[in-house]
């Protein structure tokens, strides 16, 4: 090979933002996420064939940068993702992304890809995919309260997966629900703007919460949540980060992802570290009950997963085999010999010369 052409283990399918927007698009929003939700049901079905870590986190007084790994044995997955509420307020995001999957019996890794959009959909993805066990029957209104960037993608995968048809939103910011509303004009779903949390909850079986500010916040008090509600809450992500009155925490049945993160991370972080949850993974595996009645209270604690990562890099990775919006990156150095790394730089230098 010439000194300039990549190795044959040079090359890394690398998925741009750009990439990942025409794959998204030509997949259909609603067809992804319910393909997400089947690639992390399966995952999670087959709970123990995975590592498990609580994420590995770097708090700064600005936000947090966290690094999020498994493996199932065979395949290697972790996301870098950062939280910083403040970002918004010089045009960044408030959450950023990128993930690798690698070969375990190699250690090379197979795919690199923009995860902030993905991180959105498979976020989105399984909290309508735990709705679906978890929500009364016949739900069809779901208040969103927090209209950020990740509230388009829960109400079209509620809508996808749980089959809503209207959403009542809520921002103590009034430009972010009139967002939320203009991206949801043509999407097939009723739209209701309201003035107050207390006003979006009318008639709702579904609460989802999402908001931003790292803080313990009380978005929900115990008085506004009646009799047969699920609660999807997704903003408490953090240490010191919550939205919800322990109150409701008490009288819920409450899911989890990994409870080990799930008590430091999660709503439940506000109660004894021995308080009762039930495993999302027990119930997809038909191993524990999801709703059982028509009048509990049933509470999503989510702060999101490794396992919900390597599953929806390993649909990017099935999906690439289809759809080739990726580029080759020449990631990986590949000599001619693997013991003469250094002479790969010396050839390289005197080709230059010549």
């Amino acid at each position: 090979m010439s000194i300039a052409t990549p190795g044959p283990y040079s090359l890394v399918p690398f998925v741009s933002v750009d990439d990942m927007m025409r794959l998204i698009a030509d997949t259909g929003v609603e067809k992804m996420l319910r393909d997400l939700a089947d690639y992390i049901e399966d995952d999670f079905k087959r709970w123990d064939s995975f590592d498990k870590t609580p994420r590995i986190a770097a708090h700064s007084d600005d936000g947090v940068i966290e690094l999020m790994p498994t493996s199932d044995g065979l395949t290697y997955g972790f996301k870098y993702v950062n939280g910083h509420p403040l970002n918004t307020r010089d045009g960044r995001q408030t959450v950023t992304a990128f993930g690798v999957l690698a070969d375990v019996a190699t250690g090379y890794p197979r795919l690199l890809t923009e995860m902030t959009l993905l991180t959105a959909m498979r976020t989105a993805a399984t909290s309508a995919l735990a709705g679906r066990y978890l929500m009364p029957q016949g739900a069809r209104v779901m208040a969103m309260i927090g209209n950020g960037a990740q509230s388009e993608f829960q109400c079209l995968a509620f809508k996808a997966i749980c089959g809503i048809d209207t959403v009542r939103l809520y921002d103590i910011d009034d430009r972010a629900t009139q967002k939320l509303a203009r991206n949801l004009a043509d999407g097939g779903l009723r739209i209701v703007e309201c003035a107050s949390s207390q006003q979006a909850i009318e008639g709702a079986q579904i609460v989802t919460t999402c908001t931003a500010d790292k803080q313990y916040a009380t978005i929900l008090t115990d008085n506004m949540v009646g009799a047969g509600i699920h609660i999807n809450a997704i903003g408490g992500d953090c240490p010191g980060k919550t939205e919800l009155h322990p109150d409701i925490l008490r009288r819920s049945r409450i899911f989890v992802e990994f409870p080990e993160q799930t008590r430091i991370e999660g709503e439940i972080q506000q109660l004894d570290p021995d308080h009762p949850v039930t495993e999302l993974w027990q119930v997809f595996a038909g191993q524990a009950p999801g709703r059982q009645s028509s009048a509990e209270v049933t509470l999503f604690d989510s702060v999101g997963f490794a396992v919900e990562d390597f599953s929806a890099l390993r649909y990017i990775r099935d999906r690439l085999k289809v759809l080739p919006y990726f580029t080759d990156l020449d990631l990986l150095a590949d000599p001619d010999d693997p013991r003469d790394l250094y002479g790969m730089i010396r050839r390289r230098a005197e080709a230059v010369e010549v």
